[in-house]
C-alpha cells in the first residue's frame, strides 16, 4: 500500500506540475508569428504528449525513488525533470529560443545519462524514458530548427 501512494505521488505532482507550467506558458502570438520547419507538428498533439509521458517519467521516479533516494539515478531523474519544468517558461515565458536551447541541451543529456544509469537495474524504468528521448530529442531539434530560422 505505501509503495502505491508513492506512485500516486509522484504521478500527480509530475502531472500537475507540468499542466501548470504549460498553462502558465501557453503558445501566443510570438510562437504563431514564428517561421516554423516543415515538420513542426500541429499545437494539439503536444498536450496528449506531454500528459503521457509525464506518466511514464512519474513511475520511473517512483520507482527508482523506491530503489534509492539519495543515489545517483535519483539525482539524475530529479535534474531532467527541473530541467523540464524550466523549458516551458524559458522557451515560451521569456520568448527565447537561445534559452530554450540552453536548457534544452543538457535536459537531454540528463535523460540519455538516466537510461544507461538504469540499463542494468531497472528495465522497465530505462524502458519508460525511451519514448521521452525520443520525443526530447526530436523538441530539441525543433527548437534548434526555430533558433535557425528566426
Amino acid at each position: 500500500m505505501k509503495n502505491a501512494l508513492i506512485y500516486l505521488i509522484f504521478i500527480a505532482v509530475v502531472v500537475t506540475c507540468g499542466a501548470l507550467i504549460g498553462i502558465n506558458n501557453v503558445p501566443g502570438e510570438w510562437y504563431q508569428s514564428l517561421t516554423k520547419p516543415p515538420f513542426n507538428p500541429p499545437n494539439w498533439i503536444f498536450g496528449p504528449v506531454w500528459t503521457t509521458l509525464y506518466v511514464m517519467i512519474a513511475i520511473a521516479g517512483a520507482r527508482t525513488w523506491l530503489q534509492s533516494r539519495m543515489g545517483g539515478r535519483m539525482q539524475l531523474w530529479g535534474s531532467q525533470m527541473l530541467l523540464n519544468f524550466l523549458w516551458s517558461p524559458m522557451f515560451f515565458g521569456m520568448e527565447s529560443l537561445a534559452a530554450g536551447l540552453i536548457v534544452i541541451v543538457p535536459m537531454l543529456i540528463c535523460i540519455i545519462a538516466f537510461i544507461f544509469m538504469t540499463f542494468s537495474r531497472d528495465r522497465l524504468s530505462m524502458w519508460l524514458f525511451v519514448p521521452y528521448a525520443a520525443w526530447v530529442s526530436f523538441a530539441t531539434l525543433l527548437n534548434a530548427s526555430l533558433l535557425y530560422l528566426n
